[in-house]
Protein backbone atom coordinates (compact mmCIF):
# COMPACT_ATOMS: atom_id res chain seq x y z
CA UNK A 1 0.00 0.00 0.00
CA UNK A 2 1.35 2.98 -1.03
CA UNK A 3 0.77 6.28 0.50
CA UNK A 4 2.34 8.67 -1.82
CA UNK A 5 0.28 9.37 -5.32
CA UNK A 6 2.19 9.27 -8.64
CA UNK A 7 2.79 12.30 -10.57
CA UNK A 8 0.07 12.87 -13.77
CA UNK A 9 2.14 12.77 -16.62
CA UNK A 10 -0.78 12.41 -19.45
CA UNK A 11 -2.70 15.48 -20.47
CA UNK A 12 -6.24 15.65 -20.04
CA UNK A 13 -8.16 16.93 -22.38
CA UNK A 14 -11.23 19.81 -21.52
CA UNK A 15 -13.40 21.13 -23.54
CA UNK A 16 -13.32 25.14 -23.31
CA UNK A 17 -16.85 25.51 -24.12
CA UNK A 18 -18.11 23.43 -21.26
CA UNK A 19 -15.02 23.78 -18.72
CA UNK A 20 -13.34 26.04 -17.21
CA UNK A 21 -9.52 25.47 -15.70
CA UNK A 22 -9.53 26.48 -12.30
CA UNK A 23 -7.28 26.36 -8.90
CA UNK A 24 -9.07 26.43 -5.40
CA UNK A 25 -6.46 28.06 -2.72
CA UNK A 26 -6.82 27.67 0.50
CA UNK A 27 -6.40 30.93 2.68
CA UNK A 28 -5.02 30.02 5.90
CA UNK A 29 -2.72 27.35 4.33
CA UNK A 30 -2.00 28.23 0.56
CA UNK A 31 -2.95 24.61 -0.49
CA UNK A 32 -3.49 24.63 -4.36
CA UNK A 33 -5.94 22.14 -5.57
CA UNK A 34 -6.09 22.06 -9.39
CA UNK A 35 -9.02 20.98 -11.72
CA UNK A 36 -11.89 22.51 -13.53
CA UNK A 37 -15.16 24.11 -13.33
CA UNK A 38 -18.45 22.89 -15.33
CA UNK A 39 -19.91 25.92 -16.64
CA UNK A 40 -23.45 24.50 -16.83
CA UNK A 41 -23.40 23.83 -12.81
CA UNK A 42 -20.58 25.80 -11.86
CA UNK A 43 -19.15 23.21 -9.45
CA UNK A 44 -15.36 22.64 -8.87
CA UNK A 45 -14.04 19.23 -9.88
CA UNK A 46 -10.62 18.24 -8.37
CA UNK A 47 -7.90 16.87 -10.63
CA UNK A 48 -4.27 16.97 -8.77
CA UNK A 49 -3.01 18.50 -5.30
CA UNK A 50 -0.39 21.52 -6.47
CA UNK A 51 2.48 22.46 -5.35
CA UNK A 52 3.64 26.11 -4.26
CA UNK A 53 6.05 25.80 -7.68
CA UNK A 54 3.78 23.56 -9.36
CA UNK A 55 1.55 25.73 -11.06
CA UNK A 56 3.26 25.94 -14.82
CA UNK A 57 3.33 22.07 -14.96
CA UNK A 58 -0.52 21.82 -13.85
CA UNK A 59 -1.23 24.39 -16.90
CA UNK A 60 0.81 22.63 -19.30
CA UNK A 61 -0.64 19.15 -18.96
CA UNK A 62 -3.46 21.20 -19.18
CA UNK A 63 -2.13 22.94 -22.25
CA UNK A 64 -3.94 26.05 -21.05
CA UNK A 65 -1.88 29.68 -20.26
CA UNK A 66 -1.66 30.38 -16.79
CA UNK A 67 -3.94 33.87 -16.96
CA UNK A 68 -6.55 31.62 -18.25
CA UNK A 69 -6.53 29.99 -15.10
CA UNK A 70 -9.01 30.77 -12.44
CA UNK A 71 -8.36 30.91 -8.63
CA UNK A 72 -11.28 30.06 -6.39
CA UNK A 73 -10.98 31.01 -2.51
Amino acid sequence: MSFFRKKRTESVKLDLSKQRPAVRKSICTGEMTGGYIDRATGKFYELELIPADGLDAFCNSLNVSPNDVETVY
